[in-house]
């Protein structure tokens, strides 16, 4: 299906940096709104930022961003912190008022904005889920049906019945993915989920969204570029509360976030570099394979100190399909110079071009080190030869060397 679920037009945000000034212009923008004035000038909402002069220690923490979003599609919304990417998802929550602009959702709204929000630490879990979905107009008949879905995809067991301000931080972005999820919401707005929690729940995070991802619109923030560039189609790239390229496929925002803010090294792009621990790094790998050849990698690590990390390697197709992931608990990196080898004994993948992408954790599989996807790599079939058979499929697990 083609039609549009989600619409903004020139939307803008600003905000005080002065708590004085900003609870006085509050009560001035209060009073215009009540003498049917809004603040920018005029009876209607500011067409764009140009129609808005910015006080005293105003800014724009969004400037004029437009886009539309179809059933299926997957937006990513990329930058920076304060970038303004958790100011955009609020107002098309409806949590906040744009200055400028208009935004239209066309369809039930499921939403994980900020950790907890929504959910009262008073009530218990149980209790949480049916006024989460009194919110997105589920009758509590039908959320009766779904608490049992909801409590083991959630891993809670008899947790649901404690009350919220008990739960861990975990625990609780279990509770409301499961929540936003469950109720197949025709929009879906998720930031930063997939950072928290366990290697496990990420998994089932990843395969809830591949399920719902053709029946609703969603759009994601994460600072993970694994994530977007697994998840999404297209992207936002956010700098300033502006869109520098508006709506592009995703790899040339992640490029561009690249090359803002990242290192560039020939055949490899950085999207994000703990300097306290690593000083320098690389990734090579063989550029030209055949059917059923070994394919193998080598990333090269300097180190400031010894530590315990996480290994997260995929690869994927140029449509973002993931063909194969593999996760290596407990590896450690000594000072100085690491070389982590991996191989695949082999690589039945069909002609075409694949991209290699490797993620280094802390010791809890949350606190990203280094995140580098490769370049392209390209494989060919033998003169004459019928490629059978699916291309996704792997044979053997990397081992590190």
């Amino acid at each position: 299906m083609s039609d549009v679920l989600v619409k903004v037009d020139n939307v803008s945000k600003r905000f005080c940096r002065s708590l004085k000034r900003s609870l006085w212009y509050g009560m001035q923008d209060l009073g215009s709104e009540i003498g049917g004035r809004r603040h920018g000038g005029g009876n209607g909402l500011p067409q764009s930022s140009a129609d808005v002069e910015l006080r005293p220690d105003e800014f724009w923490a969004v400037k004029d961003v437009s886009f539309e979003l179809r059933r299926g599609e997957c937006l990513g919304l990329i930058g920076r912190n304060g970038a303004g990417k958790t100011t955009l998802l609020r107002m098309l929550n409806g949590l906040i008022k744009p200055d400028t602009g208009r935004i239209e959702m066309n369809g039930h709204v499921g939403a994980l904005i900020a950790l907890g929000a929504g959910f009262n630490p008073i009530l218990s879990g149980l209790e949480n889920i049916y006024t989460s979905a009194a919110v997105m107009g589920v009758s509590a008949r039908e959320a009766s049906k779904q608490i049992d879905s909801i409590v083991e995809f959630a891993e809670l067991g008899e947790f649901i019945h404690a009350p919220l301000q008990s739960y861990s931080s975990g625990m609780q972005v279990r509770l409301g993915f499961a929540v936003a999820t469950i109720f197949k919401p025709s929009i879906l707005i998720l930031d930063e989920v997939l950072a928290v929690g366990d290697l496990s729940f990420r998994k089932k995070c990843y395969e809830r969204l591949g399920s719902l991802k053709k029946s609703c619109a969603t759009i994601l923030v994460s600072h993970d570029p694994s994530a977007v560039a697994q998840l999404c189609q297209n992207g936002i790239y956010l700098e300033n509360g502006a869109s520098q390229l508006g709506i592009q496929d995703v790899d040339t925002c992640l490029d561009s976030y690249n090359s803002t803010n990242g290192d560039n090294q020939a055949g490899t792009r950085t999207l994000a570099l703990d300097r306290s621990l690593v000083t320098n790094h690389s990734l090579h790998f063989y550029s030209n394979l055949t059917y059923n050849e070994k394919l193998s990698a080598e990333l090269v690590i300097s180190c400031n100190k010894a530590y315990q990390s996480t290994i997260r390697t995929f690869i994927r197709d140029q449509s973002h399909n993931v063909l194969g992931q593999w996760y290596m608990k407990n590896c450690r990196l000594n000072s100085g110079v690491n070389k982590i080898q991996f191989d695949w004994e082999k690589c039945l993948l069909s002609t075409g071009r694949y991209i290699i992408d490797v993620n280094l954790y802390g010791a809890d599989g949350i606190s990203t080190i280094l995140s580098i996807v490769s370049a392209c790599f390209s494989v060919e079939q033998p003169a004459n030869f019928s490629f059978l058979g699916r291309p996704t499929i792997f044979l053997g697990e990397p081992t590190l060397s």
